[in-house]
């Protein structure tokens, strides 16, 4: 089912008031989707796989619309955890691979886990499931698992959130090389641990980690260009971040951050600044509840249906409810539009089509749509 919910959006929300394009419609592809979450490109189809936050992946092609699938992983969906992100393997082709990340039960209370199975169209399932890697340690709470995937130079990496904890000292799980938790873990397609990870051979570390001080990471793709890994993760409070990932680099979190307590507003912790041993954001938001800009689901977009753009980075808002477009200036990143303002809908995720180079936007919700941005 195709319908256009907006005939036209010429005037768009622009930061600073520079117009960006001259227009786009907006289509329904879908309608009355429980809590997706993940949305990625199947190749050589057109179609869309998507994961939903209670358990259930399902495809969507423009003949048949929404189609479930069987062999969905088991997950415990409580609190902010179940089925989370879903990618196609770089070999899909080959081997019919799609990894996930869901959380599930394991001793001493639940963890984020990275698996994958194939993908068998005839079949309408999933088979062959495996788990590749379970983040280390469980805990008990449901809140911070991330989970977001990326593939570069064949090889997986994977972005975790700190499961909530309210330590704000060194002691806190995301400054733990032995936790995986509130870390960027690498492993091969395979879900071995690759030898030149940088913590391997490190007293106690986590082999898989490959950079950590995150607090929850809810957006990972790479750059077009430079083939450099970036995240989205939110801060407490404001202090939301884009961060460009770095081989065993500590983000700081919750040493340095731009947020603030949720409780009376009150720093915890100083903001990142020159010298103090961490990488700091390349972007990052004001502190305080009313203007935090959790940030969910991007891409950098390199489609041809929309030429202004090109370059740009596309990046969800769930707390404003838009989809907002950044220019790279400088060494940090300018607002240009704000994409779907005033659509009230919460942006979970958004992809770009390989062949047609419309950008395709999941909302985040019970009974939310899956939408198409085409050009005017």
């Amino acid at each position: 089912m195709r319908r256009k919910i907006l005939t036209s959006l010429a005037a768009l929300v622009v930061a600073g008031g520079a117009q960006a394009q001259s227009g786009y419609t907006v289509e329904t592809l879908a309608e009355g989707l429980d809590r997706p979450w993940g949305v990625a490109f199947l190749p050589d189809a057109g179609d869309l796989i998507l994961t939903k936050r209670g358990g259930a992946v399902v495809l969507w092609d423009a003949e048949r619309g929404i189609t479930p699938l069987s062999g969905a992983p088991e997950v415990v969906a409580e609190g902010q955890g179940g089925l989370l992100d879903i990618a196609v393997a770089p070999d899909h082709a080959e081997t019919g691979h799609v990894y996930m990340t869901w959380v599930g039960a394991v001793p001493g209370g639940t963890t984020t886990h990275v698996g994958r199975a194939r993908l068998n169209r005839d079949a309408g399932a999933l088979v062959d499931l495996e788990v590749l890697h379970a983040v280390s340690p469980g805990m008990r709470g449901g809140a911070h698992f991330g989970a977001r995937i990326v593939f570069d130079d064949g090889y997986l990496y994977a972005g975790f959130g700190d499961r909530g904890s309210k330590d704000f000292s060194a002691n806190h799980i995301s400054q733990d090389l032995r936790s995986e938790n509130g870390a960027v873990i690498r492993l091969t397609l395979d879900g071995a641990i690759p030898e030149d990870n940088p913590f391997i051979g490190h007293d106690g570390a986590a082999g898989a980690i490959w950079s950590y001080g995150h607090r929850n990471i809810q957006a990972m793709t790479v750059h077009p260009e430079t083939r450099a890994i970036w995240l989205a993760e939110h801060g407490e409070a404001g202090g939301d971040e884009v961060n460009i990932v770095e081989r065993g680099g500590n983000f700081g979190w919750p040493l340095a951050s731009f947020g603030v307590t949720y409780r009376g507003g009150d720093e915890f912790a100083p903001p990142h600044r020159e010298g103090d041993g961490f990488v700091a954001p390349v972007h990052h938001w004001p502190a305080g509840r009313s203007d935090h800009n959790p940030p969910s689901g991007m891409v950098f977009y390199t489609g041809d249906a929309f030429p202004d753009w090109r370059g740009h980075l596309l990046l969800g808002n769930l707390f404003h409810r838009y989809l907002g477009l950044w220019a790279q200036e400088g060494d940090g990143l300018r607002e240009v539009a704000r994409l779907l303002d005033g659509a009230d809908l919460r942006i979970r995720d958004v992809a770009v089509g390989p062949d047609d180079g419309f950008i395709y936007v999941l909302a985040d919700g019970a009974g939310v749509p899956l939408l198409r941005l085409v050009p005017e």
